[in-house]
Formats: structure tokens, sequence, C-alpha cells
């Protein structure tokens, strides 16, 4: 790496929220290396829309890694449970829905620290959100602080001082609103982005699971329509 460049890892499902923690990672100035994942989960749309944000919004490199988590099943996205909808706001927050993949996060920042080790990075981005979510353990603030810390005791470059692993979380506190407004102000068409946790055949969000009703209700907020409801995904 020259004296000038920064590289990051940025972890990318596609979605809303880690289509505009790319961005955020771009406009300071890193050069991008996203990193998806194919483990297993109920439809590969998501797959399709981080393919077109990572060439869309000037990917350095884009990586797929391939794991399986249907092994161990108890999540309704990656076993043959039912995926929950219309629950009211109160329903969401109120317990870890079946929608939660067990250490999922955990095992994403894994590969992802490998990844960075293997290229010299020493951020990795994650568009975690402890304000509007789903009740995740995942994505809370403790869990980022205590995974950064033992990043920086079980890899090569931190325990011999070469560099420390940052873990940025941009979209911590922010709310689902403001977070659509982010991703406007970061000229995000968010056609490009895939929230649903249950599609139609074609894509197309059932606009009733948690992940359609947290977003309708952020692009709501923010006073604005979603696109990608009104006029359907980009190609």
């Amino acid at each position: 790496m020259t004296g000038v460049e920064k590289r990051a890892i940025c972890l990318l499902s596609g979605g809303l929220d880690s289509t505009t923690c790319l961005a955020i990672a771009r406009e300071a100035g890193y050069d991008c290396y996203c990193l998806s994942f194919d483990y297993g989960q109920r439809h590969r749309i998501e797959l399709e829309a981080a393919s077109r944000v990572a060439t869309r919004l000037g990917a350095k490199e884009h990586r797929t890694a391939r794991i399986d988590l249907r092994v161990f099943g108890h999540s309704a996205l990656t076993g043959d449970i039912e995926v929950p909808k219309n629950r009211a706001e109160k329903e969401m927050t109120g317990g870890i829905p079946v929608t939660y993949v067990p250490a999922r996060n955990t095992i994403f920042l894994s590969f992802a620290l490998a990844y960075a080790e293997t290229i010299g990075a020493s951020d990795i981005f994650i568009g975690v959100n402890a304000i509007d979510y789903s009740g995740y353990p995942d994505c809370r603030p403790e869990f980022i602080q205590a995974f950064e810390q033992m990043a920086n005791l079980a890899t090569k470059a931190a325990v011999e001082g070469a560099a420390r692993i940052v873990i940025h979380t941009p979209l911590l506190k922010m709310t689902k609103a403001e977070i659509v407004k982010r991703t406007i102000e970061l000229g995000i068409d968010s056609r490009l982005t895939h929230s649903c946790y249950d599609p139609g055949k074609r894509g197309e969000p059932c606009g009733r699971c948690d992940s359609c009703i947290l977003r309708r209700k952020g692009f709501e907020q923010a006073g604005v329509v979603d696109p990608l409801v009104s006029e359907g995904p980009l190609p």
C-alpha cells in the first residue's frame, strides 16, 4: 500500500443499512473491499442486490464467502420456520425474533477480520443499528466493543504492534429515518438495495415482515417515498 491509501473491509448484505455504511466509508476516503455471504439464506435476491451495490458504489473488490448456516438452522432465514408478519413495534423489540441467525454477526466479523489481515487493512465497517432494529443481540454496542477487543488480541498485526483493528459502526445510534436521510445525502438510489426477509418470486418486498415494516417507517418519518416500493428494484 502507498502512504495515502486507506483500505477497509465493508460487510455488505445488499440492504439499505450496509449500503449506506459502504457509502460512508467511501466518503471517508477508504478503498472498500466488500464482503458478502451466501450462508444458506432463504433467498438469493440480497446477494444480487449486494453485487449491484458494490458495482455502483465503486468497491475496490467484492467477494462472497460461502458458508452453510442451515446445518444449524433455528432461524426463519436458514430453516423451515415461518417469517413473522404484521408485528407491532413493541413485538419487534420485546424479544429476540426467529429471524435472528445464531452468531451471524460474530461469524461475519470473523471472516472480515481474516480478510482484513490478508490485505493489510485495519478498518472494518458494519451497518449495525441499535435504535430501530429487530432486537438482535449482535447489533448492540457492547457486542461490537467486545469483538473489537478480541480482534486486537487475536491478530498478528495487532499483537506485533503494526496496526490496531477498528470496527466502525457509523449507523449504530441513528434512527431508520436518519439513515434514510443520510442515504439521500450520499446520493444513493435505494432501488439498488433489498431489505425484505420473505420476498416474492420476482424479488418484490412482502411489505409485512419486520424488515419491511422498519424500512417503511424510516421512509415515512423521513418524509420521502421509498422508490424500491413505488418503482421497483434496479436491474
